[in-house]
């Protein structure tokens, strides 16, 4: 079964539906899947030192109160929870993600992509890293075991990321995470893994409608 997952590594959502969507594998264990990290950035335009917080994010990207942007911050933490993640979305530092999209690109040549992914989103919504600069992301590879110096000084698997979002624009992908399987079926957003795990046994299951 071959899975495809659009996101965001700025996107908490789409750390909680990763972590969703690894519960649902981990619980149904009559196969393994082929799982795709495909990029997508949320606000591609957004500087790589924006001097933004999550918190200012959310008063300025969906023009929300001071309130209202407080309790958006506190449901999410309150979904990652569940997830199991314990995210501190005051600590996030507000970049450009495309250097890091590039970076599971090549993460994923050396089999690492999963791995990549998961430094990723813990550094950004766990530890307050700063993501688009260079030098952590040259860091946080060599934690994974990826010597990504060349890459990431260059602008290889550029194209790689570039040819994801095109096709997001095809399919009309405007909710992040989207998780497509075997090309046909499709979950959006940040489903729970009873979602998964139903959607999963109909696929390996002659004669059940997906």
């Amino acid at each position: 079964m071959k899975i495809e997952i659009w996101s965001d590594v700025a996107c908490p959502y789409c750390y909680i539906g990763l972590k969703h969507l690894e519960n649902a594998i981990r619980q149904y264990s009559d196969e393994q899947p082929q799982v795709v990290l495909r990029s997508f950035e949320l606000e591609p335009e957004i500087a790589v030192d924006s001097g933004e917080t999550q918190y200012l994010t959310m008063i300025r990207q969906y023009n929300q109160s001071s309130l209202r942007a407080r309790q958006t911050l506190n449901a999410i933490s309150n979904a990652g929870r569940v997830a199991d993640l314990k995210m501190d979305l005051d600590k996030v530092i507000r970049t450009n993600t495309f250097h890091a999209h590039r970076l599971i690109h090549f993460a994923r040549k050396k089999g690492k992509a999963m791995e990549m992914a998961y430094r990723l989103f813990s550094a950004y919504f766990q530890e307050g890293q700063h993501i688009g600069d260079k030098n952590v992301l040259t860091k946080l590879a060599a934690e994974v075991g990826i010597d990504s110096t060349e890459v990431i000084e260059s602008d290889l698997y550029a194209a790689e990321v570039r040819a994801d979002e095109h096709r997001s624009q095809y399919m009309a992908i405007n909710v992040v995470p989207f998780f497509l399987f075997e090309e046909k079926y499709a979950i959006a957003g940040a489903q729970p893994a009873d979602h998964f795990i139903r959607l999963m046994k109909r696929l390996n299951s002659p004669g059940l409608p997906a």
